[in-house]
């Protein structure tokens, strides 16, 4: 799965569970809110404050 900005939490975590290992660490911990899962990773990014590019990075190598 090639991960973007575009990439909705729910379905990142529904096609690669084990990826949110990534996301925690780098500061979501609220991907079992029901809002996270309808957002992308680049608005995820942008609420928490996080560089949507370097995530980008961890979540596809």
């Amino acid at each position: 799965m090639n991960i973007s900005k575009e990439t909705k939490i729910g379905e990142l975590l529904e096609t690669a569970p084990e990826k949110a290992e990534i996301l925690m660490e780098a500061g979501m911990h609220c991907l079992g809110c029901p809002a996270s899962q309808a957002e992308t990773l680049e608005e995820a990014c942008e609420v928490h404050g996080i560089d949507v590019e370097e995530l980008l990075k961890q979540l596809n190598a």
